[in-house]
């Protein structure tokens, strides 16, 4: 476990379920419109969903939640960056937004900026929070598959979405 944790937002509920959703920075339409699917319908269903406030599936996957959670149901988002200056810029509105219906979570005091080899810390972090670990749009490497290996380590369950036969980014998931 991190030796400490800084949290912005509403505090985590311990009893209740928490889903994952990782993914590509370059997803395509397929894998922004599940990303956003998957988090708005679990959100409704009153799951937590996590994800690392990226680009991509993870902006979708928030996205979706915040629609779907109607209020209701937390969001939370694992950055790798202190409090103050999410990454990537493009999404501070959503980080915002997420810390008013959730929760923002970070290992790194405020004041440090994010570097590359914070986010498979970041990726630790986010595998520990949850019940299962859903990959959309994944290539065989990279931080999802980063992500998957710690959840594998901690005994959670990985699912993936099946992507288009041929497609970088769905090469990962296809390997799951």
């Amino acid at each position: 476990p991190p030796g400490v944790l800084f949290t912005s937002g509403s505090d985590l509920d311990s009893e209740r379920a928490r889903v994952a959703i990782v993914g590509t920075r370059r997803a395509s339409d397929y894998g922004l419109r599940t990303a956003h699917s998957l988090g708005h319908d679990l959100a409704e269903s009153g799951i937590e969903v996590v994800s690392g406030l990226a680009l991509g599936i993870d902006a979708a996957a928030h996205a979706g939640a915040l629609e779907g959670s109607g209020g209701r149901t937390p969001v939370v988002a694992v950055i790798g960056a202190g409090h103050h200056r999410p990454c990537p810029a493009r999404n501070r509105g959503l980080a915002r937004a997420v810390r008013a219906a959730g929760s923002v979570i970070s290992e790194v005091p405020p004041g440090i900026s994010s570097a590359p080899w914070r986010y498979p810390v970041r990726n630790r972090l986010i595998a520990g929070l949850v019940d299962v670990v859903v990959v959309v749009e994944s290539a065989s490497s990279g931080g999802s598959m980063s992500t998957v290996a710690e959840a594998l380590a901690r005994d959670r369950v990985v699912m993936a979405v099946p992507g288009s036969v041929g497609r970088r980014t769905a090469e990962g998931c296809h390997d799951l």
